[in-house]
């Protein structure tokens, strides 16, 4: 570097190379430009400056320096390394990668290089050249570790563990007898372990529980030894072996799950789908009894028979479980018994369990067949579970009495208000919920759990400005925004961006989804930095974990959230696009003066309010200091915080089509991805992609009523279609044709016979009937009256309740929400949605959606208020009327 210079600046370029290791800009700047003074042309000292300034955050400069000493001196390997480098600060990989390869033609054996290259082809997971770098590396360099262990995990990601395993017995070859030393045998470990792990996966049982066994004493993590020596104990069907080490694994940790399973395996005992046989659960029920004398404090001991005992015997385990936390007073022990509500009749067996518990306690002060009385705090934790128990049924009368029964016997439990406010929001009633929340909030302020459940609330209620409020007491310097992105705080930005969605505000909505989607991006871009560090720590399992958990990174179920909501926010955008400038124009045109120039203020108004608000950020902005390395502490201020640059977007469908590819990389075995692939495709008008997405949901789920409006809507669409003479339409018919017979729905029917069908065969479920409803005026749109039946004649089943409270509706809310927004929309009728409304608020009393009897929205009749405040029941706060005693409100709403 820096060799064509006279030996003065030539010393000063090293100086600049230092300046910029060190992040000493400003003396990098001052070297660079003492050279530049006498040899202004110099590519290499042009690069370097430039560099320097990149990291001063002077892009634009930075990139015409750079290009111009590349320009300057094109045979330079340090212009294309820092070329590479500044397209790596920008997350360029491709174009950094293109840069590293012409360096390494001008100095193909450059150490620096080679790395760099090979961090970054990690990174892209371009495998194949990843293992050409690393094999050039250890060439150049075998006396060095990481060297050795690259190459070996460069093998391994290429799908050749064969060969990793040699390269990795070929460097202990290079090994002295008694290494490692004191200061490396951790890391050492790692290896060795590494390197069963391999073994493993080429499926070398046998060797590598030898290698296992032959060098235990170099591997200081003894828990992860046993571990790897059970797992291959069970692999090898050495099940005797394996249960032992097992116990001594419970020994250790009488509290691991996996330690359970693995135990059940070794005595064969094991079930994948949770069902076992009256002998395997009486040998199962034998095995916890000793087991739980072993280990008397052992919580996952005395829980795992719940999910295998039946009748007598669950009763009298869960009995023996739930007393002493009902005591002791666990808040979690609906959450940790919840799953148990899936078993066939358990949930009737707790609910008569835990109301005799309630009985026996409101009379004799105890648990039954006991005489020692139980504290006073035992009834209210019966009740705080009954309360779960029954919201979780649907039966939120009784739910509601319970934890008002428990708040009236302590009014200090936070956890009630938090309890109370779940079930009013799954009985429909949204705003009260987030009021009965806030109430929570309010009793613990320094609780970050309960202000995050408030927030929750609030933005289902559709109070988003409320919930921003309560977010930023919580974050740093009461910045909400910058903080909650910069934490990643992504169901914060789920819930308020489904909330705008259902405001209509897509601009909004769009801007919470896409900051999803770029906290994913982060995430891949934090991996980089780990491509080093875990080959010089020796962390190589780990290592290997976190790569293959980035290469499903995009299945994650909140990235999944996001995906699906920005593109039913660009469908929707699609289908109802916002005005143009030209029409707004036409219609203001349209409009008297006065009117129009009343508009015109308006819009000068917010014009210079949004004008003065940008120039208060941007003050704020700039009173950031500087750092020591010369960088401008700068807070960013957010160019479009309402999303309104978002809605410009010309073409909807093809930003929706970027955000589907990723579903259907990903989330292929989800039914939402190819509803929208279907959805987008067809407004798309590609037929044949339509066809494959509507295959895709027949294969997955073809009951389910969005399957079989896809399914008749399609084939109706491409009867519909007009004759035409292309060879490609021809082409596409034929398709059709070839393709109808193999829907087994359809073979041999008309679309009208196939709905029928359908209806016959799921006539009992409202959301099936409104399906078919849906098809026959579509397909019949004469026959509008009798679809409208179909869907009046629903039948709401009664599902018995344990015969303790009476039935429990089968309906579920969202579905007769959905239910009512068809009848209004599509079939356009407001008699029968009005109709179905009011059947709707005898179900679901609680709804503020259907203006139930006993929801919460009568409090927003000015007058009711007056009459509340009147009669001093109630109170409000004056800046939003939110109400303070909800009880208070529902008594006199009764």
């Amino acid at each position: 570097m820096g060799a064509s210079l006279p030996p003065k600046e030539a010393n000063l370029f090293k100086l600049i190379v230092k300046s910029y290791e060190t992040k000493q800009y400003k003396k990098g700047l001052k070297a660079a430009d003492a050279i530049l003074k006498k040899f202004p042309d110099h590519g290499e000292t042009l690069s370097m400056k430039g560099l320097t300034l990149n990291c001063m955050d002077r892009k634009p400069e930075a990139y015409d320096l750079v290009r111009s000493g590349l320009k300057n001196d094109l045979k330079s390997h340090v212009c294309w390394h820092v070329y590479g480098l500044l397209h790596r600060s920008d997350r360029e990989y491709r174009e950094a990668i293109k840069c590293y390869r012409n360096a390494l033609r001008i100095d193909p054996d450059n150490i620096e290089i080679l790395r760099d290259l090979s961090l970054l082809q990690a990174q892209m997971r371009e495998l194949a050249g990843f293992v050409e770098t690393r094999q050039q590396l250890l060439t150049l360099k075998p006396n060095h570790r990481m060297n050795w262990i690259g190459f070996a995990i460069s093998q391994h990601l290429n799908s050749n563990a064969s060969k990793a395993i040699d390269i990795l017995e070929a460097y202990e070859g290079t090994l002295e007898e008694d290494y490692p030393p004191d200061s490396e045998r951790c890391e050492h470990g790692e290896m060795l372990l590494y390197k069963v792990s391999l073994l493993e996966e080429c499926g070398l049982l046998e060797k590598a529980l030898e290698e296992l066994h032959k060098k235990e004493f170099k591997i200081v993590d003894k828990l992860s030894y046993k571990e790897a020596e059970v797992s291959l104990l069970v692999k090898l069907n050495r099940l005797e072996e394996g249960e032992q080490l097992y116990r001594v694994l419970l020994s250790m940790n009488p509290d691991n799950y996996s330690y359970y399973e693995g135990l059940q395996k070794c005595v064969k005992l094991c079930s994948k789908n949770g069902h076992y046989s009256s002998e395997e659960i009486d040998h199962l029920d034998a095995l916890y009894k000793s087991l739980g004398e072993q280990y008397t404090w052992s919580s996952a001991v005395k829980r795992i028979p719940l999910d295998f005992l039946e009748d007598v015997k669950f009763q009298d385990a869960a009995d023996n479980y739930i007393k002493p936390l009902l005591t002791k007073g666990v808040p979690s022990l609906f959450s940790d018994l919840s799953p148990l509500y899936d078993h066939p009749g358990k949930a009737d067996i707790l609910e008569k369990l835990l109301l005799d518990f309630e009985e026996s306690i409101k009379t004799t002060g105890g648990y039954p067949g006991r005489s020692e009385k139980e504290p006073p705090s035992t009834l209210m934790w019966t009740l705080f579970y009954l309360a779960q128990h029954f919201d979780r049924r649907g039966v939120y009368d009784i739910a509601l009495a319970k934890v008002d029964e428990a708040m009236q016997h302590t009014p200090t439990v936070i956890d009630l208000y938090s309890v109370k406010s779940k079930i009013l929001k799954h009985a429909g009633d949204f705003g009260a919920a987030a009021s009965l929340a806030d109430e929570a909030r309010c009793m613990d302020l320094a609780d970050r759990y309960v202000n995050s459940q408030c927030v929750k609330r609030m933005l289902q209620a559709d109070k988003v400005p409320l919930a921003e409020k309560t977010a930023v007491l919580f974050t740093k310097d009461g910045d909400q925004q910058n903080n909650l992105h910069d934490m990643q705080c992504m169901w914060y930005e789920l819930a308020s961006g489904e909330s705008y969605f259902r405001q209509g505000d897509l601009g909004r909505a769009l801007k919470k989804f896409l900051a999803v989607e770029k906290h994913y991006a982060d995430i891949t871009e934090d991996q980089f930095d780990f491509h080093s560090y875990c080959l010089r720590k020796m962390t190589l399992r780990a290592y290997i974990e976190m790569l293959r958990f980035q290469d499903r990174l995009h299945a994650h179920p909140y990235f999944r959230k996001a995906a699906a909501g920005a593109t039913r926010c660009y469908l929707k955008l699609y289908d109802t696009p916002s005005k143009s400038s030209t029409e707004e124009d036409d219609e203001l045109a349209k409009l008297p003066a006065a009117q129009k120039k009343k508009l015109r203020q308006k819009q000068r108004k917010a014009e210079a309010r949004a004008k003065k608000e940008a120039e208060e950020k941007s003050e704020e902005a700039n009173v950031g200091g500087v750092s020591k390395s010369g960088k401008r502490q700068i807070k960013p201020v957010d160019p479009d915080p309402h999303g309104l640059k978002l809605l410009q977007t010309e073409d909807p469908l093809m930003e929706a089509g970027k955000y589907l590819k990723l579903l259907q990389k990903h989330s292929s075995d989800l039914l939402e991805t190819h509803l929208l692939s279907f959805e987008v495709n067809m407004r798309k008008n590609k037929i044949l992609l339509a066809l494959q997405a509507l295959k895709q949901l027949q294969q997955l789920d073809a009951g389910n009523p969005d399957s079989h409006r896809c399914l008749i809507k399609f084939f109706h669409k491409v009867a519909s279609r007009p004759a035409s003479a292309t060879d490609c339409e021809k082409l596409i018919l034929g398709v059709m044709e070839a393709e109808r017979p193999s829907f087994s729905q359809l073979h041999g029917k008309s679309l009208m016979e196939a709905n029928s069908v359908f209806l016959d065969q799921h006539k009992d479920s409202l959301m099936h009937r409104a399906v078919v409803a849906e098809m026959i005026y579509c397909l019949e749109p004469n026959k509008k009256g009798e679809a409208i039946r179909l869907i009046e004649e629903s039948p709401n089943n009664l599902v018995s309740s344990n015969g303790s409270f009476g039935p429990v509706r089968e309906w579920k809310l969202q579905d007769c929400v959905a239910v009512h927004k068809t009848l209004g929309a599509m079939f356009e009728d407001h008699d029968a949605s009005s109709r179905w409304k009011v059947r709707c608020a005898e179900y679901f009393p609680y709804s503020t959606y259907f203006e139930g009897r006993h929801c919460s929205s009568l409090a927003t009749s000015k007058d009711f208020k007056q009459a509340l405040a009147k009669n001093g029941s109630i109170e409000f706060l004056p800046s939003n009327g939110k109400v303070q005693n909800v009880d208070a409100l529902k008594n006199l709403a009764i």
